[in-house]
């Protein structure tokens, strides 16, 4: 097992400067969806992974791996997000015993406004900021960060 040590004063303001940019511009990002389009993160994430699903459908199982959420959190999404008439349930295989979630007509209408709206203040706090050096750091690390974590939980 490796020593750990404490981080230094400037890592400790680097790591704190970071995660406050993090939440701030989450915290925006999700406000601009909320303001301009009506719809939470949450139900953007779930418009988004069913529009670029074949078929714009997934079991439930599927869109939970996809998100990265618990079942429980999806299964509860989908339900507000029905009665706001952006998905329907299906059922499929045998029996229809596994339920799959589809984008209603509404549902179709309400990510592809958000689409591009969303695209552009994506654009403005965060890309346009940044110099070319600046992204290509950005992308390696996070390339690396994945790639480091996703290996070493698949081995544990």
């Amino acid at each position: 097992m490796t020593e750990t040590r404490d981080l230094d004063p400037e890592e400790w303001e680097l790591w704190g400067a970071w995660t406050h940019a993090q939440r701030l511009l989450a915290r925006e990002l999700d406000r601009a969806l909320q303001r301009e389009f009506g719809i939470s993160k949450a139900e953007f994430s779930v418009l988004m992974t069913l529009w670029r699903a074949a078929g714009r459908e997934l079991r439930v199982g599927e869109l939970s791996e996809s998100l990265g959420w618990e079942k429980s959190r999806v299964s509860h999404q989908l339900t507000r997000m029905e009665k706001r008439g952006f998905v329907a349930r299906t059922e499929s295989g045998a029996y229809g015993r596994r339920t799959g979630t589809k984008l209603t007509a509404e549902g179709r209408s309400a990510v592809q406004s958000a689409i591009t709206g969303h695209a552009g203040n994506i654009r403005r706090h965060f890309f346009d900021t940044l110099t070319p050096q600046q992204a290509d750091a950005i992308r390696a690390w996070s390339e690396q960060t994945i790639e480091r974590i996703e290996s070493h939980s698949e081995v544990t």
